[in-house]
């Protein structure tokens, strides 16, 4: 990952080394957020992602966050795709949980295609920033 990186194949904009860990790279909350007991909320990262067409993204929310009871929903981050990315969270447990600005929140695991995808993404989402809600219905 870091040979890609220093290549300009992937972008992490703002980088911070200790976000980087084996399997992928900790993405930091970009506010402050506090999510009410049994409600969702949008958060978006405080990093611009930029993929190569070589290589999707997983999301995964941190186990610190899961074991308070954080729940999070999140689709691939497609070869190409450009920007910060929206968030979905949800507080499942009795209590709110507040989760500061630059709190690193969802791991992203970067995996390498084998081949070339027909097309990279380019959808209602490319060049996102801040939270974005769906676009589906527009």
């Amino acid at each position: 990952m870091l040979s890609c990186l220093s290549q300009g194949i992937l972008k992490i904009e703002p980088f911070n080394e200790k976000c980087l860990n084996p399997a992928g790279y900790d993405l930091r909350c970009a506010e402050d957020l506090t999510i009410p007991p049994k409600t969702h909320a949008l958060a978006y990262s405080m990093e611009y992602i930029a993929l190569p067409t070589s290589m999707i993204g997983i999301l995964q929310i941190r186990s610190s966050l899961a074991r308070e009871g954080v729940i999070g929903s999140f689709g691939f981050v497609d070869p190409g795709f450009r920007g910060q990315l929206t968030l979905q969270l949800f507080n499942s447990s009795s209590t709110p949980i507040s989760i500061k600005k630059g709190e690193r929140i969802v791991q992203l695991v970067f995996i390498k295609l084998s081949s070339t995808p027909l097309r990279s993404y380019s959808g209602a989402y490319q060049d996102s920033r801040g939270v974005v809600l769906s676009k589906r219905k527009s």
